[in-house]
């Protein structure tokens, strides 16, 4: 077993270094400079070729474009640092290979040509390794075989050099034990709102200092957000319906083209389970029957998914006679009798029984008729928009484009998260946020086929009004508070009570019982960092929260830790501490680079990187 692992292993790693090398230098050429210009740099003895350059930010660029689905040119790449990103790439891999040159560490001969000989893109009919194969595929990618092979030679000391210094890392099993114990962990607790009608009295009546001193303390709670005082142009296909007349034949023709749709035979949702034998088929309906078995068990016990069985939804004349016969024979799911079937006997499952269904044009007309109208009034927009943007390009207002077309003319008042009326589309308030008082209207289009233009009058800034304007605000909001105040009071009081031994039902209080909640859990109409709360609290501990309904008491009843012992534990830990390990190997692997590029010395050519950049321009 250890033999085909390690096999296995070196297919993946030759498989990594042939797609690395040969996507990373195919498409640039391999020609560089030219000259005598023949590094960028170089880390000790070894150097970052141009060619290396050249081909890495290549690829970095291509990369990068298809990350952001756009093809950035030399220029933008240079801008987003992508060039440093490959040098500091190279740089590293650079001081890599010097520290193994110095230690000494490489791959013979022998191993490089396994390596090739393992390829299948390198073998031949006969399935043994190419040589004139090979070389033709290099030359594709502007390689050369002694170039290629050592690269090879090169990933595969680095890989040697990885393995010496991060081989032996371990984690410590405390800290995938604790990451696990803080996900896992559960706790019981109970709770309960303390609401307003649990209140002994009325609120005092406020004094004309209090709303003063309230107003003033909570100015921000009464400000007017900011309005956006806008004007608009809309044209939508609403508006232009009853003024579309349809022709009959025109309704009848397209009703004709669906008739299969409007008119449907009975089906049903079918699944279909093959067996060797009929007698095979007939002990598996028998086991489903008795619940011994399920459907789902015989059709992974055969290797298939629910997919791979799955028939749709098939009517009488998508199925052979008998097996019609079987499925349809069922008036509601269930299993069909076990029937004969090009695939051999097999059982048919009935997921469900759809109806045959018909709808006459005089049923179907009206729906056909707001599709139709819907269509062309869509057209006739369309045809609009070039109307509307010479309009508008020539000077005209929106009052004017409204008097001169079918658009109609309208202002709104907007603030940040109104969704009606007008504003309910999500173009119109993307529009609304995009637009200055400094840009002129453009037709946009809105999810219905509709169209528009926007107009940014002014800005109202946010301001407090004046008390007088809003003394009846102000004192509910003073009202509030006060009841809010009052809740959290009588919920310390209660708290107290109860961590002498009170019960809560015994304090008047209905609790609601949560069992078994994790950190991420979810718990309707609790306060927000109710579970935060409750996981710094210890076991009987209880504490007291507020929000903007009023105050809440919970009680933590139990933590229930998880069982480190569990297979289900066992695989979490396994998968942390991998984790854990391989995040360790790198940062080591990365110090280890950093401290080889200082040790051996690092040495960059600004004219060479500049002319490479220059090449990507030409």
């Amino acid at each position: 077993m250890a033999t085909a692992a390690g096999k296995k292993s070196s297919r993946i790693f030759v498989w990594i270094i042939l797609i690395l090398l040969i996507a990373g230098l195919a498409g640039f050429g391999a020609n560089g400079l030219g000259g005598t210009i023949r590094s960028v740099g170089s880390v000790g003895e070894t150097e970052i070729t141009v060619e290396q350059y050249q081909r890495g930010l290549q690829q970095d660029i291509q990369t990068q474009s298809q990350r952001f689905g756009t093809q950035f040119s030399v220029q933008q790449a240079l801008q987003l640092g992508i060039d440093r990103q490959t040098r500091a790439r190279l740089v590293a891999t650079a001081a890599l290979d010097e520290e193994a040159r110095v230690a000494g560490v490489s791959v013979g001969d022998a191993e490089v040509a396994r390596q090739l000989q393992s390829i299948p893109q390198f073998r031949g009919v006969d399935g043994n390794f190419d040589r004139e194969g090979y070389e033709f595929a290099l030359s594709q990618n502007g390689l050369r075989p002694s170039e290629f092979e050592d690269n090879l030679r090169a990933t595969a000391s680095r890989q040697l050099l990885q393995q010496a210094i991060t081989g032996g890392l371990t984690a410590n099993p405390v800290y995938s034990e604790t990451i696990y114990t803080y996900l896992a962990e559960r706790r019981d607790f109970r709770w309960a709102r303390i609401n307003e009608d649990v209140l002994i009295g009325e609120n005092p009546e406020p004094t004309s200092a209090d709303i003063d001193a309230f107003y003033a303390e909570n100015e921000a709670q009464f400000m007017t957000p900011e309005t956006r005082k806008l004007s608009y142009v809309k044209l939508t296909p609403d508006m232009l319906l009853s003024s579309i007349e349809v022709d009959e034949d025109a309704l009848r023709s397209l009703y004709d083209a669906r008739v299969t749709t409007y008119n449907q035979p009975e089906r049903r949702l079918v699944e279909r389970l093959a067996f060797p034998t009929m007698d095979d088929a007939v002990a598996a309906k028998a086991a489903i029957e008795d619940g011994s078995e399920t459907f789902e068990a015989l059709v992974e016990a055969r290797n298939l998914t629910l997919e791979d069985v799955d028939l749709g939804d098939v009517s009488r004349e998508d199925l052979d006679l008998d097996i019609a016969d079987a499925v349809f024979a069922l008036s509601e799911p269930g299993i069909a009798d076990p029937v004969q079937t090009s695939l051999g006997p097999a059982l048919f499952r009935i997921n469900a029984v759809l109806e045959a269904t018909s709808v006459s044009f005089e049923e179907a007309r009206e729906e056909l008729l707001d599709e139709t109208t819907t269509d062309r009034a869509r057209r006739i927009i369309q045809d609009e928009i070039d109307a509307v943007d010479d309009l508008l390009a020539s000077g005209a207002t929106l009052e004017e484009v409204a008097d001169e077309t079918d658009m109609e003319f309208g202002t709104l008042d907007y603030v940040s998260g109104t969704e009606e009326d007008f504003a309910a589309y999500e173009e119109v308030r993307a529009e609304i946020q995009r637009i200055t008082s400094d840009d002129f209207a453009e037709v946009r289009e809105l999810s219905d086929g509709g169209i528009f233009a926007i107009r940014l009058d002014s800005i109202v800034a946010p301001a407090l009004p004046a008390l007088d304007d809003i003394r009846e605000d102000v004192t509910a909001a003073w009202d509030a508070a006060q009841t809010r105040d009052r809740q959290v009071t009588l919920a310390e009081t209660l708290r107290a009570q109860m961590e002498n031994g009170t019960p809560m039902e015994a304090l008047g209080l209905v609790p609601t019982e949560e069992t078994e909640v994790s950190r991420t859990g979810f718990i309707e109409d609790a306060p927000e960092g109710l579970l935060a709360q409750v996981f710094e609290m210890e076991a009987s501990d209880v504490a007291v929260l507020s929000d903007d309904q009023g105050a809440v008491l919970v009680e933590l009843t139990s933590i229930i830790t998880p069982d480190l012992a569990s297979d289900e534990a066992q695989q979490v830990l396994d998968a942390i501490t991998d984790q854990n390990v391989q995040t360790i190997a790198a940062d080591v692997f990365e110090l280890f680079g950093q401290a080889a590029q200082t040790r051996h010395g690092l040495t960059l050519n600004q004219a060479a990187i500049n002319a490479v950049h220059q090449q990507f321009h030409q």
